[in-house]
């Protein structure tokens, strides 16, 4: 027990302390106090309800996205495909909120534009799932190729059918729209951060008990760790894996709702601007747990606020460096990827 929480938690330490280090280091270059821009960096964004408020907003999406490509890894899939089905989840909450007439009772509209959102991301994961459980194609290369797919045909549909004149956006939803923190707690005023929060929490808390606590969740489990012994223990290792790419999908998918419902209330070509892809590292830091997914999420999207925040003093390229920094530390320690590599190379091998 003790060395498994050690495993868990001493990777990241590590690479967070190397992070600020290198970070030290770089201020120095350009003629700053550290203490001064880190100092900054918190002010802009634990510090006071704007920033905390915004940390909250991208942090929420974060965790979607990383919490998707946890659930791939678990199985012993990497899905790169978290910003195409993170962008098709919004398309589809945004088409659903449009379709419903405006006077639809919330009780009714949330949770139709919600499941819409997880439905178009599940169904962009699951393109990978059956190719990967029918004929072995790898995810990695299907779901990048799908990233730009799914992006290109979305730009289509918003800029030749959908758009709001000399814009890239669509109309605003008739229904379906999630109100802001700030209505209920007035500090907040200003910033993004909205009721979607509350719908993700409930979703961490589902992939916890889905992986943890269910039959299902145990084989997914089981497949990723080992799939030869668990396909010999009587489990369906290709269902698994199409299962879990659609349950992946569902849930990148369903971080579109932030933006679409509670931010803007309208679908904009290019809203997703790398979140899919950094649920990659929020995922990795997190070890593919849905608590410390939640938690790396919060990191991550402190960072990309604090960046702003420092912005004035050193370029805020200097925290995407931090973030490569921790995302190869904490990689190279886990588990779930080493094996994805060890056999990607095996088989690479093997072929010649």
């Amino acid at each position: 027990m003790k060395r498994t929480i050690e495993e868990a938690v001493l990777p990241p330490l590590v690479a967070l302390v190397v992070a600020l280090i290198v970070g030290d280091l770089l201020i120095l270059a350009y003629g700053q106090a550290p203490s001064a821009v880190w100092r900054l960096l918190i002010d802009g964004t634990w510090g006071n309800a704007y920033g905390f408020g915004q940390v909250l907003y991208k942090a929420t999406t974060l965790t979607c996205t990383g919490l998707a490509v946890a659930m791939s890894l678990r199985a012993g899939l990497f899905n790169i495909g978290a910003e195409g089905q993170l962008a098709a989840g919004g398309f589809g909450a945004g088409l659903a909120g449009l379709a419903l007439p405006a006077g639809t009772p919330a009780f009714l509209a949330v949770p139709i534009c919600v499941m819409a959102a997880m439905l178009c991301g599940g169904l962009v994961g699951a393109v990978p799932g059956a190719l990967r459980a029918k004929f072995g194609a790898h995810e990695v290369i299907v779901t990048i190729m799908l990233n730009f797919i799914v992006l290109a045909l979305l730009n289509y549909f918003v800029s030749a059918k959908l758009h709001v004149p000399e814009t890239l956006h669509t109309p605003e939803v008739h229904a379906g729209g999630l109100p802001r923190l700030s209505n209920l707690i007035g500090v907040f005023h200003g910033s993004a951060a909205n009721w979607t929060i509350v719908i993700v929490a409930l979703a961490a808390v589902a992939a916890w008990w889905f992986l943890f606590k269910t039959r299902v969740g145990y084989e997914l489990r089981a497949v990723g760790l080992q799939p030869d012994a668990a396909e010999y223990a009587g489990v369906n290792v290709g269902i698994t894996w199409r299962n879990a790419l659609i349950v992946s999908g569902a849930l990148a998918g369903l971080g579109g709702i932030n933006f679409v419902l509670g931010y803007k209330g309208y679908y904009e070509d290019g809203f997703s601007g790398g979140a899919g892809f950094l649920g990659i590292a929020v995922a990795l830091v997190g070890r593919n747990h849905p608590l410390g997914v939640v938690i790396a999420a919060l990191f991550f999207a402190t960072l990309s606020q604090g960046g702003l925040a420092i912005n004035a003093m050193v370029p805020k390229q200097i925290v995407e460096a931090l973030q490569g920094i921790v995302i190869v530390a904490v990689a190279t320690s886990v588990p779930e990827v080493r094996r994805i590599l060890r056999n990607a190379v095996s088989k690479s091998g093997g072929q010649h």
